[in-house]
């Protein structure tokens, strides 16, 4: 099995049928394995080999591709890398209170074109805090920034940037300070510093701007938020990532000072047609990441969805034509599932009638509200309560066993 690949890709023609048993002939299912991470015990990479591996034991006649997928946190170059291949690139940058931390970047050629895949969880995301650590008004996304500025000095002129899973709430000023605009003592303070923001603190904005002219930035995540409001980054995010309630919202004020003096600064376009000014708070995905999708958006960033990000780059739809059968994976398959990354690849699987099934750690979601997510099938590891602390003890041998029981379900049985 190779990773992301069909070694031998064959027709689309059914298999035969025996009258006289019912089973296939020489039949060989060609599965495709996507999973998810299995949060807090496997990465996606590793949810996918020990998936593929359990597949074998069980079909050693099978051909498998694995596929890990992301929405955009961490894990996203992971995800990319074990399939696009390219070239990974070490470097260094900062976590949410200045400390060097090591990061890669993932060089590849695609369409011709020099794309580098950038995790900004690598630099901000929350696991890199210790509990008592966390603390969004001063945690800070200057890191990120540096890893846009090493992709640009790896001659990217494509940059993907996965969003998702951070420990920071600073409308992404500190990304726009290590790029180049204002100073990192005014801007790379965190977000509650922003209160204190004037029109000269975002000096250098619009050189910063024109560094990125000619660059595909795109902005790769799965969140919709804007950056302000009750539906924005301060009000639904901030306390997860050890706020209070009033530093929420001391959050969102500082926030929205800072919104006030970019405006003002370099006050926003108007839509074309409708004259209707295009505020860049309110776009979908501002709020990503404590607003990196704003600060993003600043220096001329499109947004993607995360996960399609992840399907696009691996050539997931080049899979699915030689699929038989997609099995997909997390380790929670909840009410959020039926609109996250594993419904969106029963969906891009049930788009070319490619039926899909999951293996989750844990399984709360009834079969009705499954299948309708385009799903053919639910598994799990743990299928009682009293089960979870064995599969937490071993994830990856009870994920591999339990795939090799879906396996038998699903592949053809070997004369």
């Amino acid at each position: 099995m190779a990773a992301g690949r069909f070694p031998n890709p064959r027709s689309r023609e059914p298999a035969a049928r025996a009258p006289s048993t019912g089973k296939w002939e020489d039949a060989v299912v060609h599965v495709l394995i996507a999973p998810c991470a299995f949060s807090g015990a496997l990465s996606a990479g590793q949810a996918a080999t020990a998936m593929a591996q359990g597949w074998s034991q069980a079909a050693p006649h099978d051909v498998l591709a694995a596929v890990p997928i992301c929405d955009g946190g961490p894990g996203f170059v992971e995800a990319v890398a074990a399939t696009a291949g390219g070239r990974l690139h070490a470097c260094v940058t900062t976590d949410p209170l200045g400390r060097s931390v090591p990061a890669t970047i993932l060089l590849a050629e695609v369409a011709g074109r020099p794309t580098a895949y950038v995790e900004s969880a690598q630099a901000i995301g929350v696991h890199l805090l210790a509990a008592d650590e966390r603390d969004p008004t001063r945690t800070t996304s200057f890191g990120v920034g540096a890893l846009l500025s090493a992709a640009l000095d790896l001659g990217a002129t494509r940059i993907v940037i996965g969003l998702g899973g951070s420990g920071t709430n600073d409308a992404g000023a500190g990304l726009l300070s290590a790029v180049g605009v204002g100073s990192r003592a005014r801007l790379g303070c965190g977000g509650l510093a922003l209160l204190e923001t004037r029109d000269d603190d975002l000096h250098g904005l619009e050189a910063a701007r024109d560094r990125f002219i000619g660059i595909d930035l795109v902005v790769a995540t799965d969140t919709e938020g804007p950056l302000l409001g009750l539906k924005g980054t301060s009000a639904l995010f901030a306390v997860g990532k050890g706020a209070s309630e009033q530093q929420a919202q001391d959050l969102e004020n500082a926030i929205g000072h800072f919104v006030s003096v970019v405006s003002r600064v370099r006050p926003p376009a108007k839509e074309l047609l409708s004259g209707a000014l295009l505020r860049p708070e309110r776009e979908p995905g501002a709020g990503a990441a404590g607003g990196l999708g704003y600060s993003l958006g600043l220096l001329g960033a499109r947004r993607m969805g995360g996960v399609q990000g992840v399907l696009d780059a691996v050539g997931f739809d080049a899979l699915l034509a030689a699929a038989d059968l997609v099995v997909t994976g997390e380790g929670r398959f909840d009410w959020e599932s039926l609109h996250g990354p594993v419904a969106q690849v029963a969906a891009a699987a049930g788009k070319v009638g490619v039926p899909a099934v999951v293996v989750a750690g844990e399984a709360v979601v009834g079969r009705r509200e499954a299948m309708a997510s385009g799903l053919s099938g639910v598994y799990a590891v743990a299928e009682r309560r009293n089960q979870v602390d064995a599969a937490l003890a071993d994830p990856a041998g009870t994920l591999t066993a339990r795939t090799a029981r879906v396996a038998r379900t699903w592949s053809p049985a070997r004369s």
